[in-house]
């Protein structure tokens, strides 16, 4: 196969110290196919997050990491009981750090399912997606031949919000024997993937985010009117910063971003499609096999994801309890 030859940061003749080095890795070991946006060959980017991970050494339960930097299981923890503070602690920081971790075999009951998610922040209650578990804060994903399931794009959960979701926890209460897994990708590697004119060009843009791409359909004039008065359109900068690790993330998603601010249709249109791309990229992704009693939590600003939709008609019931953030913003 023919391929167009970047510069490279390493070559056959580089010591392997000096190819560990982060520093002499990055986008620029790519190579591209003629003829096309497809580039092949090892995503340089990753090795410093990847390298900081291999680190991490953890007090309270047991690691195993999913892929090179995005999501670990954690085993030795019940979280069907109460936790000590310190328990809450070391979890939060895994969090921060893995972007999404994984609970096997935790047998949540609703109550127990919405005192662990409240552990890390006050709870939201969706408005679209109303309550039918008979707990306020959990909803419940019920789907079979007659209700399929339609989350299968990416994206950041309710970016609709002034104040998305700081995250959510899904547990799986039955699950089809095949499919029904839920893909996750890291928004700061799909930031870091962007090539430096295309990085510079979003530096300042702000998009807006708008409920009625995804849950205006089905609604009267009159409902939408309604909603809109207390759901406006809102404004959040395409690049912002964690607010727990300081790092900076790609913010932009296909189902609720409208338009960026300030840019004709047409071009914005073609910037929000080539900004969602690197979320497509398998290195920056971390694929989840649920079993019942499976438990995902989410840092919904660090990470997008992508609900497979392969397991029609057969049945597949989950509760998710999603967590109240903070206003994204960008630290300068």
């Amino acid at each position: 196969m023919a391929v167009t030859t970047e510069p490279t940061g390493t070559t056959a003749d580089t010591p392997p110290e000096e190819a560990r080095d982060p520093a002499s890795l990055g986008s620029a070991m790519r190579v591209r196919i003629p003829g096309s946006d497809v580039s092949v060959g090892p995503v340089g980017y990753l090795a410093e997050e990847r390298q900081r991970l291999e680190s991490l050494t953890w007090d309270n339960f047991d690691v195993q990491r999913c892929s090179a930097t995005i999501g670990a299981e954690l085993s030795g923890i019940d979280i069907t009981g109460e936790l000590a503070d310190e328990e809450v602690a070391d979890i939060a920081k895994a969090l921060a750090d893995y972007k999404v971790i994984f609970f096997r075999d935790q047998p949540l009951s609703a109550r127990q399912h919405v005192d662990f998610a409240r552990r890390f922040g006050e709870l939201e209650i969706h408005p679209f997606i109303p309550s039918n578990t008979g707990v306020p804060e959990l909803v419940r994903f019920a789907k079979s031949a007659d209700v399929g399931g339609y989350e299968n794009g990416w994206h950041h959960d309710v970016t609709w919000r002034e104040t998305p979701s700081k995250g959510a926890v899904l547990h799986a209460l039955e699950v089809p024997a095949t499919g029904g897994d839920t893909v996750f990708s890291d928004a700061y590697a799909a930031l870091d993937a962007l090539d430096d004119d295309l990085r510079g060009r979003i530096d300042d843009l702000v998009a807006v985010h708008d409920f009625a791409k995804v849950f205006g359909h089905g609604m009267s004039a009159e409902e939408r009117a309604t909603m809109r008065e207390k759901y406006p359109l809102v404004e959040h900068p395409v690049i912002t910063t964690h607010d727990i690790t300081g790092r900076d993330l790609l913010y932009v998603n296909r189902f609720f971003v409208s338009h960026i601010a300030g840019m004709d249709p047409d071009a914005s249109t073609e910037l929000i499609d080539e900004l969602c791309k690197p979320f497509a990229l398998l290195e920056h992704q971390a694929r989840f096999r649920w079993e019942p009693d499976s438990v995902a939590f989410w840092d919904n600003r660090a990470v997008q994801h992508y609900a497979c939709s392969d397991y029609w008609p057969d049945v597949r019931v989950m509760e998710r309890a999603s967590i109240i953030g903070s206003r994204p913003s960008r630290a300068r």
